[in-house]
């Protein structure tokens, strides 16, 4: 049987580790790093291991020695978080520490077998700067020798980084063809982007669907996949709530959707298991509606600050509910998107949990939305797949 320390003694084995996170801290708070990841990265020729810890929307990171890297992670795992996901080339692995005895580990095929090493941005760009992509001529972010218009420059950083985002999930999904889902594509600058990023980067064959309301706006979408050929892009008019696609849908997107249209792709992509979820919410009304708590009217008694509290419980919940049934969840940055100033990425893949774990959070969960009055839509749809714990 596999144990920690040998688990992390393969961190300075070259090719061996290709990355690692650390999760559930033993004491949350503020200034306590939500997780830790590490990855292998070059610095100055030689392997190094960056740790970078997640404070909410801030980060701060640490270029360490494999050996002190190995030290540290085994210091703070058990002691201060919970869980650990640990891939090497051979497997990942998944510790589960914090009680008495050994740490239980459990493993399932590699996800990341390959050691990628970087350190600097500017080469792990998801778009070739001075390189033309038909989509972004077509859509006037770059002339057709691939000059970045410069009125465009911004959207291109929202493009660039969405894709960095989306980079991060390739290594879950299956090989062969991918079914992707895009629901309420809109103008579909990032499922252009998205669609690049598959076939052109990485050379994959996509069954890409954009799904939204407006007749005019899918016209104008369809009619740019023709001109640009992006084969395997196809969108229709159609509504979120009652769209099914059947089976085997490898990656859902909703990046437009608003209030609880949102919840209701996060739904749809639960019950596809799908392989990666990539979800920015905005408008979200429905909690703020609900939101009564005496101890904080100070706080709820001003429409700006209610509305961002609202904003960040309705997130929470969210990324909760979708570790109950069954997924891995990162609350990540990203640049705004034009229709709106929301800046929250929720990105999800699936992950296995014990049973004791799944009841200790499910009954955070039913504690932090009584307290606060709430019922999210997403509980209510999910309903017949949270433990019970989480349920009213």
């Amino acid at each position: 049987m596999t144990s920690l320390d040998a688990l992390l003694d393969r961190l300075a084995e070259p090719g061996a580790f290709t990355g690692a996170t650390l999760s559930r801290p033993a004491r949350p708070g503020a200034e306590v790093p939500q997780r830790i990841t590490a990855d292998p990265v070059l610095a100055r020729g030689r392997l190094r291991v960056r740790l970078r810890r997640h404070f909410g929307t801030r980060t701060a990171d640490e270029i360490l020695e494999p050996d002190a890297a190995r030290r540290l992670l085994g210091e703070l795992l058990g002691r201060s978080y919970r869980q650990a996901l640990i891939h090497l080339a051979d497997g990942d692995f998944q510790v589960l520490a914090g009680g008495k005895g050994e740490p239980k580990i459990l493993r399932r095929p590699a996800t990341r077998p390959d050691q990628r090493l970087g350190h600097d941005r500017s080469k792990r760009r998801s778009l070739a700067p001075g390189t033309p992509a038909p989509f972004l001529v077509a859509l006037g972010v770059q002339t057709p020798d691939g000059r970045v218009r410069a009125e465009r420059r911004d959207k291109l950083r929202q493009i660039d980084r969405f894709c960095e985002l989306v980079e991060h999930v390739l290594p879950r999904l299956p090989a062969g063809p991918l079914r992707v889902v895009d629901f309420g594509s809109g103008r579909s600058y990032l499922t252009f982007a998205l669609h690049h990023l598959l076939t052109a980067k990485h050379g994959r064959e996509v069954d890409m669907l954009g799904l939204d309301l407006k007749a005019d706006v899918v016209r104008e979408c369809e009619s740019l996949a023709r001109r640009i050929d992006a084969r395997g892009l196809r969108f229709e008019i159609g509504d979120i709530a009652g769209y099914e696609a059947g089976p085997d849908v490898d990656m859902v997107v909703s990046l437009h959707a608003c209030d609880t249209a949102t919840d209701a792709a996060l739904d749809r992509a639960v019950r596809w298991r799908a392989k990666a979820i990539l979800a920015v919410p905005c408008c979200q009304h429905e909690l703020n509606r609900q939101l009564e708590s005496a101890p904080l009217r100070p706080l709820l008694r001003h429409g700006l600050l209610r509305d961002r509290f609202a904003a960040e419980v309705t997130d929470a919940a969210r990324a909760r509910l979708l570790e109950l049934v069954g997924y891995d969840v990162d609350v990540v940055e990203i640049v705004p998107l034009e229709h709106t100033a929301k800046n929250v990425l929720l990105r999800a893949t699936p992950t296995v949990r014990p049973p004791a774990v799944l009841g200790s959070m499910a009954a955070e969960y039913r504690s932090f939305v009584d307290v606060l009055s709430v019922s999210p839509a997403l509980e209510g749809m999910l309903g017949d797949l949270l433990p019970a714990a989480a349920r009213r």
